[in-house]
């Protein structure tokens, strides 16, 4: 962080100073509409900091935009203080995230500050920070699986080590139940949770008791809870991603868990329409759309000599709704998605995993031709119960009728048993393999029988 008392003292002896790319001129505040501060005389480029002088001490403040004269500035905390004509200096220094191997263990807000009350966190000097996409060309293939220790994952939606996958539900379906579980028992090295736009009192809650001491010990929680600016939870995300990218460079497998990709779209909006942009779809400007892309493809396979992230990113779909567009621009760029039912949580089915609308894209090339023979013919039966639920609901189906339905009768109890879980349970991936194998076989063994009967 720029040591705001002594950039201020420094900037009442001259209103001029070197930037590194120009020179930078202070201006003053001539309009604050909502959380956008507008300035005249400021040169300064976009993505560069700003210091508001306010009469509660130096205010943080990012540049998001221009038009002709005008600056428009996107403050990091309150505007409380605030006034007309406050002079606006650009800040030769520009904060880093602390990136260093002491971040594991902590918890840090949307720009690196610790939140944890632990000190401060030393950064890794030889650690040159890139924000250069790595080239498609040099990504690693997606070869083997990801073990996240959730028996409905690991068997139906298998993750390969350097995929992105969505976690599309409604509000109040276990999203943040189930990643805690994907924590406790993946194989991966590093866990960089985002826990951005939700409610403050669900940080504390995820940390102490979703979190298992095991995870935390190799987890970097980044928080930046609903209350935070938009441009705090627009950083929250992309600290987490960045953070992620350090481990990854070490040669280390992280999963990250991004909870959600949904306020990072919301936070892009409130920013854009304050500048101006006009919305497009759904009240969603162009812009958003556009940095989705870019803050997904960040994850994936590094190159040579690096290691991986492998990304689950929430998505709220309001309503439930599955087409809302950013559940639908996601569901484009993702390499797969998990849907969690609210039909499946009000039943207390838990985890809420809807198999028929889930999908990985490179189970194919991570897994046995076997596992997904076994997977697909578990779909297939419970499938076909679900389309004939509710003939059998009201008895309109006798049995004897088809073989297939009595079959899915007797079996579709089973594979609800299978793919529930308890919260502390951890199962690997080899045991629901196993245990896949097992339904397959009774289900089997059951057909043939009555086949013979018949």
């Amino acid at each position: 962080m720029v040591d705001s008392l002594r950039i201020s003292e420094r900037l009442k002896n001259s209103q001029k100073f070197v930037h590194p790319f120009q020179e930078s001129v202070a201006g003053r505040l001539v309009r604050v509409v909502g959380l956008t501060l507008e300035a005249v005389g400021v040169k300064a480029h976009v993505g560069s900091q700003c210091l508001v002088e306010t009469m509660h001490g130096d205010l943080l403040a990012e540049v998001v935009g221009f038009s002709k004269e005008i600056t428009y500035l996107m403050p990091e905390e309150s505007l409380r203080g605030v006034s007309p004509g406050a002079r606006v200096l650009p800040v030769s220094t520009k904060s880093h995230l602390p990136l260093s191997m002491k971040l594991l263990g902590r918890v840090v807000n949307g720009i690196g500050k610790p939140l944890d009350g632990k000190g401060p966190i030393e950064s890794d000097d030889g650690y040159i920070i890139d924000n250069k996409p790595i080239n498609p060309l040099s990504r690693r293939a997606i070869t083997e699986p990801l073990d996240v220790g959730v028996r409905a994952i690991n068997s139906f939606t298998s993750v390969g080590k350097g995929q992105r996958m969505g976690l599309f539900a409604g509000s109040g379906v276990g999203k943040s139940v189930l990643m805690g579980m994907m924590t406790k028992g993946t194989t991966a090295d590093v866990i960089v949770v985002g826990l951005v736009g939700e409610r403050g009192r669900e940080v504390k809650e995820f940390i102490e008791e979703i979190l298992s001491e095991d995870s935390r010990s190799r987890a970097v929680v980044v928080a930046s809870p609903a209350d935070n600016s938009p441009l705090m939870r627009l950083k929250g995300c992309e600290s987490a991603v960045q953070i992620s990218e350090y481990f990854r460079d070490q040669g280390l497998n992280v999963l990250l868990l991004l909870d959600s990709l949904t306020r990072y779209a919301q936070a892009q909006r409130e920013i854009a329409l304050a500048v101006g942009e006009p919305p497009a779809t759904k009240g969603y400007p162009p812009s958003v759309f556009s940095k989705l892309p870019q803050l997904v493809e960040r994850a994936g396979n590094g190159g040579k000599g690096q290691g991986s992230i492998t990304a689950f990113y929430t998505v709220l779909t309001e309503g439930d709704d599955l087409q809302d567009p950013i559940a639908d621009a996601a569901r484009a760029i993702l390499d797969g998605h998990v849907v969690l039912s609210r039909e499946l949580a009000d039943s207390g089915h838990y985890p809420a995993v809807d198999i028929e609308a889930s999908i990985s894209r490179v189970m194919p090339m991570i897994t046995s031709p076997e596992h997904q023979q076994l997977a697909r013919q578990l779909k297939q039966i419970y499938s076909l119960y679900q389309q004939n639920k509710d003939l059998i609901a009201i008895g309109a189906y006798t049995r004897g009728n088809d073989a297939r339905i009595d079959q899915a009768i007797n079996v579709v109890p089973v594979i609800n048993f299978f793919l529930q879980q308890q919260m502390q349970e951890v199962i690997p991936f080899e045991q629901s393999l196993e245990q896949l194998k097992e339904i397959i076989a009774a289900a089997t063994a059951q057909a043939t029988g009555q086949a013979n009967v018949n």
